[in-house]
């Protein structure tokens, strides 16, 4: 090794000795990880609820307007799901009840379940005495009003009365015959004051609107026996319907879950009659056939399902009885009114201002239309002269209205 690389040798070492006295070693830090918010409640855990339905789940009536309701809820509230069933009668599913239902739905982890048919009220009733740890939001039941329900039961209901108001307003604007039908399900407390409101709706408009006698205006109930149709066990829709435009009555009003009422009509006005139909519950109905259909009152049950169901989750919920008005500031606002009446694209510019009056009037107290003197129809006393009736007289109606056609039992 020559001199020369031997020094360069020795300096580079003494070199290396200085530089370690007076430094430490250089570490690599670890990567600097980004901190984390803790997960809230909602993002944490979620949130099933159930829905069980009484006819299909797209039946553009009664149970699609619950099914749209359960969607609303999904959209509104993060990391909730909902798992359903439709179809639960009798001819659809004879061997399925409604405690099976609610054992799947249970074991999906739904901490709600909704049951959506008056006819599930004792079944529902018994579910929840089976799992007292899930609330039960029964629709249309009364339970709660009457002391009978569980304490994990809540029920709900909108106020249809004024939607069928409404559309008797409508059938009487567009009446020539002076006859409307309405087609019923069932026979109940619940169906006799939806048909009964809707005669009431009519004869003020028939009155003060077109300047007629509504002593004059008939008003013809056939009842198909449920809900809908279950061929072999209820009148079929499709000819009860044409019996009554047959008899004369050229608006039919539904009070059934399905468009049967609707879609006759659509085919009898191709056939060049002058007809008009009402359908009933769902928002979007009149598609089934726009150019007959002069509106529709529809329920808006998605701002009540989020209501019941934040209130569980936080847990300021307890059992209730509500029947719920509509949002008067606007009836059709999708997140605020539970009853809404959009109209139809068979009613008249001049038809229609008559039936935008009309709700003006319901609104702000004017018109009030449950106001006697009103007899049952067997000619005994509802209301006497001057009476209101209560929301509980109303609920529990015993009969149709004198004046009206079609049985009350």
């Amino acid at each position: 090794m020559s001199k020369r690389l031997s020094g360069v040798m020795a300096f580079l070492a003494i070199l290396a000795l200085a530089l370690a006295a007076c430094c430490p070693p250089v570490e690599t830090p670890e990567p600097t990880k980004e901190a984390k918010p803790e997960p809230t409640a909602e993002e944490a855990e979620e949130f099933v609820f159930g829905v069980i339905l009484v006819g299909p789940y797209n039946d553009h009536g009664w149970s699609e307007a619950h099914y749209t309701a359960a969607e609303y809820v999904t959209e509104k509230l993060p990391n909730s799901r909902f798992v359903y069933l439709d179809k639960l009668n009798p001819a659809d599913r004879p061997e399925t009840t409604l405690e099976q239902a609610v054992d799947d739905m249970v074991s999906e982890g739904a901490k709600v379940i909704f049951t959506t048919s008056d006819d599930f009220k004792e079944d529902t009733d018994r579910a929840a005495e089976k799992y007292p740890d899930v609330v039960f939001i029964h629709i249309s039941g009364d339970h709660v009003l009457t002391g009978d329900a569980p304490p994990n039961v809540d029920n709900y209901m909108g106020k249809m009365v004024y939607g069928k108001m409404i559309a008797g307003c409508a059938a009487a604007m567009a009446t020539e015959s002076g006859a409307i039908g309405y087609v019923g399900p069932l026979i109940n407390e619940e169906t006799r004051r939806l048909a009964s409101s809707a005669y009431l709706g009519a004869r003020y408009c028939y009155e003060t609107y077109r300047g007629k006698d509504p002593d004059d205006l008939r008003f013809v109930v056939s009842w198909i026996g449920f809900w809908f149709n279950i061929p072999g066990v209820t009148l079929d829709p499709t000819e009860v319907s044409n019996d009554l435009i047959n008899e004369g009555a050229d608006v039919l009003i539904s009070g059934i879950d399905t468009t049967e009422a609707l879609v006759v009509t659509g085919q009898r006005a191709a056939g060049g009659e002058r007809v008009f139909a009402i359908p009933y519950d769902y928002e979007n109905a009149c598609d089934e056939a726009p150019d007959v259909c002069l509106g529709v009152p529809y329920f808006n049950w998605g701002p009540s399902y989020l209501e019941r169901i934040k209130a569980v989750q936080d847990g300021t919920w307890e059992p209730q009885f509500v029947w719920a008005e509509p949002d008067w500031d606007d009836i059709n606002n999708r997140d605020s009114s539970p009853i809404g009446f959009l109209k139809g694209p068979a009613l008249t510019d001049e038809w229609a201002t008559s039936v935008d009056t009309f709700i003006a009037g319901l609104a702000d107290g004017s018109i009030e239309l449950f106001v006697g003197p009103l007899n049952y129809q067997d000619g005994s006393t509802f209301l006497g002269d001057g009476e209101k009736a209560t929301d509980e007289q109303i609920w529990y109606m015993k009969q149709l209205l004198e004046g009206m056609e079609g049985p009350s039992e």
